[in-house]
């Protein structure tokens, strides 16, 4: 038995969410389990990290999916909240959430599983608080801790919080190991590797970063998904694009995983020898303004570029000429289809470029034209086609004669680390949902300690935003359906008043496999999990 730990770990106020949930069990596919030989899926997303304290972005979250329990999950084709770790999580009291882990449960590394290992998973997230981690999203926990080897007793900030079950799901819910993890300081990944804290359904055995992660079934594993269809999945990362179309198409790999070009995908449906995919949308594409670094000579100036640059994109442009309708114009931090989103950017600023607006928004303000822009984008994380669509947005912006652009690109293992500290004043972004509620479109950008670490409501800025917090600390608690999205569509139209971010365009999730290539559809899901469980072939 280990020894527990009460610690504690706080942070600011966050409007997260949380549900009630007395779950039951999922049956496992126990005489398919480990059926196929191998399969090698191929993916332009980089790994951050494999500590979930270090990474907070869909290739790392790939990996992380594989190999880690959670206390809760999302079965594949599911969006109900399914014991994995947990036999059941529940409300004692409006601020408490007390979650009952299974017996028996152990790492692959032989240490067993336990209350213990779950409070400091969750400690450690927050007290690392790294600027590339997770732990905006546990802001409204105010501590956890192990009550005994079974039970984990989340205590909250906010009571009545409708979604926090939902938190447990995403990347700050992985369980790992606190007798091969460090307390204080993120775990490389090849230690990571050489520990073996994992207990989900996959292990990782040949890893070398930024190349290749060897999967292996885990016979152990007792949690909400299925038991691996296949017993070895290899993932492959591309540096192009093009490459990774080239070897789905010549059956070098057998699934092609984020992000291949529109063309490609274009050209692939029209080819017989594989199958184009297409899951559930809600994937944003968005830029960012850094509160301290953007120009402007104050606060007044800085929000009235903000406001010329929303009145001169056409992102119908972006959409057609770019991205060939596989993405559609986004008017809202909330894309549509989410349950409260309005197009608040739409309403403000039209649905094409408007010269006049945006140049009554700077000289209203005393601007002097054209404002020196620094726009930064990635190269290698949000698709190839990132810099077509970041050249249209310069051009665009260059057309109203108001701005000059000095356009530059990143690759993303320096890109995450540099736009933390303050290196890029306007900077692209993308983003793929934790779990399917509007609120995971917010919180996580908007609240104290936000993941865009932009210095716009934090409060050790010159940014706090009392209203958008009391805003988001509303959405989350209420339970009555109709006023929630109401406060929904409060926080849509404040962020199109502020514009700490411009929505671009929102997208569907696509992956191509072979014509054997069995699964796909199940796990692309609204739950936005990619399950190698569910793969076959």
């Amino acid at each position: 038995m280990k020894n527990f730990r009460r610690g504690t770990a706080l942070v600011a106020v966050t409007a997260l969410a949380g549900l009630a949930l007395a779950a039951c069990g999922q049956s496992k596919d126990d005489d398919n389990a480990g059926s196929g030989s191998s399969l090698v899926v191929g993916t332009t997303d980089k790994v951050v990290s494999i500590d979930p304290a270090g990474s907070y972005d869909n290739g790392s979250l790939t990996v992380q999916t594989q190999v880690y329990q959670y206390l809760l999950n999302f079965p594949a084709g599911s969006t109900t909240l399914t014991p994995d770790a947990a036999s059941k999580c529940d409300f004692a009291q409006p601020t408490e959430y007390v979650c009952t882990i299974k017996d028996g449960l152990k790492f692959a590394n032989g240490h067993a599983l336990t209350a213990s290992d779950v409070a400091f998973s969750f400690n450690r997230i927050v007290k690392i608080n790294d600027p590339n981690g997770p732990a905006s999203l546990l802001g409204n926990m105010k501590s956890v801790a192990a009550t005994d080897d079974k039970t984990v007793t989340f205590t909250l900030n906010s009571p009545n919080d409708q979604t926090f079950g939902q938190i447990l799901v995403t990347s700050a819910g992985p369980i790992v190991d606190e007798e091969t993890y460090p307390a204080d300081k993120v775990l490389d990944d090849d230690a990571a590797v050489k520990a073996q804290g994992f207990s989900g359904p996959y292990t990782i055995g040949k890893y070398t970063k930024g190349q290749i992660a060897e999967f292996k079934a885990n016979a152990d594993y007792d949690g909400a998904y299925n038991k691996p269809k296949t017993k070895s999945i290899t993932l492959t990362t591309y540096a192009d694009a093009n490459n990774l179309k080239l070897d789905v198409q010549n059956g070098k790999i057998d699934v092609a995983w984020r992000s291949l070009t529109p063309t490609d995908i274009a050209s692939l449906s029209k080819d017989d020898k594989v199958k184009v995919h297409t899951g559930a949308g809600g994937e944003l594409r968005y830029i960012v303004f850094n509160m301290k670094t953007m120009p402007g000579k104050d606060a007044a100036q800085k929000l009235a570029i903000r406001k010329a640059m929303a009145s001169s994109i056409d992102r119908e442009e972006l959409s057609t000429q770019v991205y060939k309708d596989t993405y559609t114009p986004a008017y809202s931090a909330v894309p549509d289809g989410q349950v409260g989103a309005v197009e608040s950017f739409k309403d403000k600023y039209g649905d094409k470029p408007d010269k006049a607006a945006a140049k009554k928004f700077l000289d209203d303000a005393g601007v002097t034209t054209p404002v020196d822009i620094k726009l930064q984008y990635n190269t290698d994380h949000y698709g190839s086609s990132s810099t077509e669509e970041y050249n249209a947005v310069k051009r665009q912006l260059e057309d109203s004669g108001l701005f000059k652009v000095d356009l530059q690109s990143t690759e993303y293992v320096t890109y995450s680390k540099e736009r933390v500290k303050d290196a890029y004043p306007i900077f692209q972004l993308g983003w793929f949902p934790d779990f399917p509620d509007a609120d995971n479109y917010v919180t996580p950008f908007f609240a104290p300690n936000n993941f865009l670490q932009s210095h716009y409501n934090f409060s050790d800025s010159d940014n706090p935003v009392p209203e958008m917090t009391a805003l988001l600390k509303s959405e989350a608690t209420d339970s009555d359906k109709d006023s929630r999205v109401a406060t929904l569509k409060k926080i849509q139209d404040l962020v199109a008043d502020q514009i700490p971010i411009l929505p671009l365009l929102t997208g569907a999730q696509v992956a191509v496999g072979g014509t054997d290539v069995k699964g796909l559809e199940e796990t692309l899901d609204p739950a936005f999990k990619f399950r190698f469980t569910s793969l076959s072939k």
